[in-house]
């Protein structure tokens, strides 16, 4: 009589999953630290109080809307409907493009209606907002980039592997990104 003995091994976490876990964790730290300087620094009598640009509303909807397309992407992959991913994948990045774009156009708002982003005449509350959304902003492009990269390998004839991992570690950023700027815009607007 033969007997089989079953092991149970943990499940295990992918090396660029946890890494990006890991990664994320930084930033929010990074972010948290900002924006507690924020709050210490907004306590001082030559804080500037100003409502954040219409603009940055629209460039929210617009990040919550590619969160959904990156959402959509990774379900298409993974079905491997390529022809859909691959439309996906270039929607959420071409709206990445745009939220970076409607925040800078936020600034150029504020600017407009004199409220110095840097300089002589800046305000330590706009110079506050210019550095952590700038960050946030630099984190997007970075998701951009990710997705650009991934759209091309998506369409290359010599690539053919479906590893859902790296559309998984994408969308997972993407997210995180999209759940950053919520937290900030919450901020910005009722807690900061």
């Amino acid at each position: 009589m033969m007997t089989s003995v079953q092991t149970n091994e943990p499940k295990r976490i992918h090396p660029h999953k946890f890494t990006m876990w890991v990664a994320m964790g930084s930033i929010v730290m990074a972010f948290a630290g900002l924006t507690s300087a924020y709050i210490v620094k907004k306590n001082q009598s030559s804080w500037l109080e100003f409502d954040l640009p219409v603009v940055f509303w629209y460039s929210t909807a617009v990040i919550l809307i590619s969160s959904v397309t990156m959402h959509l992407a990774t379900k298409a992959f993974k079905a491997r409907e390529m022809g859909r991913y691959r439309t996906l994948m270039t929607v959420t990045a071409a709206l990445g493009v745009l939220f970076i774009v409607l925040q800078y156009l936020g600034f150029v708002n504020l600017e407009a209606n004199n409220i110095a982003l840097v300089g002589a005449k800046s305000n330590s509350a706009a110079s506050f907002l210019l550095v952590i959304t700038g960050l946030h902003m630099v984190h997007v492009l970075g998701g951009v980039i990710a997705l650009l990269v991934m759209f091309i390998r998506a369409y290359s004839s010599k690539t053919k592997t479906y590893s859902s991992v790296p559309v998984e570690v994408a969308g997972t950023y993407w997210h995180f990104v999209d759940v950053l700027w919520i937290y900030l815009f919450i901020f910005y607007n009722w807690i900061g």
